[in-house]
């Protein structure tokens, strides 16, 4: 048989404890894996977390079929509960990196975020496959269509939010990440909890300054010296979920407003590709309200 290099990535979390990473090490040796990468960190108090991310090259006979991966991937993990995670209470999620995620983008109005994301994906910076692109306007329809994607418009008002929901969740079955390319719409609970920490936002600003309705206008009335963006996973409380990646910008008493809506409009895209690139990278834990990203 040949010889199969597949990538993995191991999420690992447990109580800091002596030994941990060791006996990890250790069972990777034995059964044919190879560190390529190894991030840890510890929070602080008591009692502390260990959180670990590892990338790792797994060398096997030669993998023909989806079946027989998943019977791979299930054995390795059913060693591993057995000869380590048990002795260390440890919690883990093992993904492959050579597979790229499923992706639905839903967008509005607004297309410089979701042209970053395109752009990207299309260079290969985000390893993603992109489902669909989801709508609740028209607008974008052409531009969507131009990149040879599927395009679902979905009306969605106060009135019919509830059917609208119904109809997006059915086109996101299968789908492992769900990306807010400036979707001007509240999420409700219903569709938060089937996707926990699987909703990507990008909000407009340095949160949680200047939330709501015409936020360069209110940093330009208070004459801030810096915006900025925020990427942040999607909870029930609006714009306050776990953040993963921020970024700020000087503006100056030259700046009008539409000065600070194009440099904005910069950071989102920066931001927002950013964050969704760690997450498709599998480089996030959540922690209660707080997010370790390993970059």
């Amino acid at each position: 048989m040949t010889a199969d290099l597949r990538r993995f990535c191991w999420l690992i979390t447990c109580p800091d404890q002596p030994g941990v990473v060791a006996a990890v090490a250790s069972f990777l040796s034995a059964n044919g894996g190879n560190i390529l990468t190894l991030d840890e960190h510890v929070t602080s108090g008591e009692p502390s977390q260990l959180f670990m991310r590892i990338a790792f090259s797994l060398h096997t006979a030669a993998v023909s079929t989806k079946i027989e991966l998943s019977g791979l991937v299930a054995n390795f993990e059913s060693q591993f509960a057995q000869e380590v995670a048990g002795r260390f209470a440890i919690q883990w999620r093992l993904t492959a990196l050579d597979r790229p995620k499923i992706v639905s983008i839903w967008v509005s109005k607004h297309d410089h975020v979701l042209l970053e994301l395109l752009w990207r994906w299309s260079s290969g910076e985000l390893p993603m496959t992109i489902r669909n692109i989801v709508s609740n306007h028209q607008d974008l329809k052409p531009l969507v269509e131009s990149w040879g994607l599927p395009f679902i418009h979905i009306p969605n008002t106060s009135v019919i939010k509830a059917q609208a929901e119904a109809q997006m969740l059915d086109a996101v079955v299968g789908v492992e990440l769900i990306v807010l390319a400036r979707y001007m719409q509240v999420l409700s609970p219903m569709v938060i909890e089937k996707l926990p920490n699987r909703i990507i936002n990008i909000h407009h600003s340095f949160l949680p300054a200047f939330r709501g309705a015409n936020p360069y206008q209110q940093a330009f009335d208070l004459g801030v010296k810096l915006i900025g963006a925020t990427a942040h996973y999607v909870t029930e409380q609006l714009d306050v979920g776990p953040i993963i990646a921020q970024d700020t910008r000087h503006v100056g008493h030259r700046d009008q407003v539409a000065d600070l809506k194009q440099k904005g409009k910069a950071l989102e895209r920066s931001v927002l590709a950013e964050a969704v690139a760690h997450h498709l990278q599998d480089r996030i834990f959540v922690d209660g309200h707080r997010t370790i990203v390993f970059e």
